[in-house]
């Protein structure tokens, strides 16, 4: 039974990597339109935000969200959600409305095509160079300064346990501390059981409810470099305390 529902899965698979491809090639005249010049970011995001609505819709995946009354419109946010699935990306447009920017591994951005989201919108990250890091980490700041959010994975990629998380790295926290901006931690409970990440026909993947929760804004007002690993240990707290209650029904 677990081969069968794997085939159907890896179907599946075929079936939204095919929408999203016709979508995207559909659109990027539109896309090119709007991310190659700062002034159409905005339309370029609510774009994506229909873009990406659209694909969950014919994916049959319904996402759900809790807490959408935290966000405060006009404040830039530093949001960290657990990394679980690819779909985490796709699904955080339809998580949160606001305007936001996202950091990404430079390999994104060699993908033909889709690289017109990092050309200059997303924010793309060298892992393994301590300069592109500083890099990215200072275009994140001028984002910021800009009061436009940005969006950080803590854990830096995703865990080959999901949904078991992996350690926090400090990043988004220093970020966070030095431009005194809320943190806004997510909780994503179900996206791996949408698409596990495994190969075409192994793993979890098909339709169902990708549900979220956005946690109250933790503001960093007058918090220095000495909080910032308290910080960094209450949002992994506050996370993983949702992912094991929610494991445990």
């Amino acid at each position: 039974m677990k081969k069968v529902k794997e085939i159907l899965g890896g179907i599946w698979k075929l079936y939204v990597f095919i929408w999203f491809t016709l979508l995207l090639l559909l659109l990027y005249p539109f896309y090119l339109m709007f991310l190659l010049n700062e002034k159409h970011f905005n339309k370029g995001f609510r774009l994506l935000r229909f873009h990406t609505g659209l694909l969950m819709y014919l994916s049959g995946i319904i996402v759900s969200v809790k807490n959408r009354h935290y966000i405060k419109k006009g404040q830039p946010y530093v949001i960290t959600p657990n990394h679980s699935s690819f779909l985490d990306i796709i699904i955080l447009y339809q998580t949160f409305p606001q305007y936001f920017v996202f950091m990404g591994k430079k390999s994104l951005a060699t993908i033909p095509i889709f690289s017109i989201f990092f050309k200059k919108m997303n924010i793309t990250v060298d892992r393994r160079s301590a300069r592109d890091g500083k890099r990215s980490v200072d275009r994140c700041g001028l984002e910021l300064d800009k009061g436009h959010s940005v969006v950080m994975f803590p854990e830096g990629t995703i865990s080959a346990n999901v949904p078991e998380m992996l350690k926090f790295k400090n990043g988004a926290f220093k970020l966070a501390i030095e431009k005194q901006v809320p943190i806004i931690p997510i909780t994503f409970f179900t996206n791996h059981k949408r698409l596990e990440m495994a190969g075409l026909f192994s793993g979890k993947a098909g339709p169902g409810i990708a549900k979220a929760v956005i946690h109250e804004p933790i503001p960093t007002k007058g918090m220095t470099e000495e909080d910032l690993v308290p910080l960094r240990d209450k949002v992994y707290k506050i996370i993983n305390d949702e992912l094991l209650a929610y494991t445990s029904r």
